[in-house]
């Protein structure tokens, strides 16, 4: 069951694990560090301040919505989360500002993902676990084509995914996007990336260039800096992994005791 700590910040968690960080007096403040990859990623999409139409496929806290509406105002953003009674209990203890332009609809990712009208996201955020783990449904080549559907040309996909070396889940993430967007690169911290530790790994998709440079500089300048791996070595990461049919699709794996816990 989610818990909820607070004063002005709010910390969510779910089962033990730390969930959501909402900060009501200032939405620019972002606590983990994945999240701050995240907004990275919406901060280099367009021109500072220029509103964008943002699908955000799981919705915790509403945590991204919340930076989105602060940084881009006037952006239509929808928000799609499984977890009703979740959505209740932000709605009531943590309302969005006013003003803040965001849809949220109660419903299964990826079955909303497959009803939703084509090329109408500029961005595409995925955070989407059941417990500790991104479900089956958002893990194959399948879905990757629905998520390409979506987004307008020059869209950006942006997913937070979590793997451990030897990275075979990672491996066949990207060999699925790969099917279906002409650009791809990784954003995560060096120990991850070198197999010293399980952890957060953001995945990036585009069909046109990806603001690689730019989100390099940011990602180098936070608490614990992130790396963006993309052209030859990401092609290495990648080697001969497939993409997973939805047949054959399984959740990511699940990360070792206390790979996620508040310590």
């Amino acid at each position: 069951m989610p818990d909820v700590d607070r004063e002005r910040a709010w910390l969510l968690t779910v089962d033990g694990a730390p969930q959501s960080y909402v900060d009501l007096d200032d939405p620019e403040h972002l606590e983990f560090e994945y999240v701050r990859r995240l907004a990275h990623v919406l901060d280099c999409a367009a021109d500072p301040g220029v509103p964008l139409d943002l699908l955000h496929l799981g919705g915790g806290a509403l945590t991204l919505p919340r930076y989105a509406a602060a940084t881009r105002p006037g952006s239509r953003q929808r928000v799609v989360e499984f977890d009703g009674a979740l959505l209740d209990l932000v709605a009531a203890h943590l309302p969005l500002p006013a003003g803040a332009d965001v849809a949220l609809h109660a419903a299964d990712a990826r079955s909303w993902l497959e009803q939703a009208p084509a090329a109408t996201a500029d961005v595409l955020f995925a955070d989407v676990f059941g417990g500790s783990r991104v479900p089956a449904a958002l893990t194959s080549v399948e879905y990757a084509h629905e998520a390409a559907r979506v987004l307008r040309p020059g869209g950006l996909y942006a997913a937070n995914l979590a793997d451990g070396a030897p990275f075979g889940f990672l491996r066949a993430q990207l060999a699925g996007f790969r099917a279906h967007f002409a650009e791809l690169a990784l954003l995560a911290e060096p120990s991850v990336l070198r197999g010293r530790r399980f952890g957060n790994v953001v995945l990036l998709a585009s069909d046109a260039g990806l603001p690689t440079a730019a989100l390099a500089r940011r990602c180098a300048g936070d608490a614990f800096p992130a790396r963006v791996v993309e052209g030859p070595a990401l092609a290495r990461l990648i080697g001969d992994a497939r993409p997973v049919a939805d047949v054959d699709a399984v959740p990511s794996p699940r990360p070792p005791d206390g790979a996620f816990s508040l310590g």
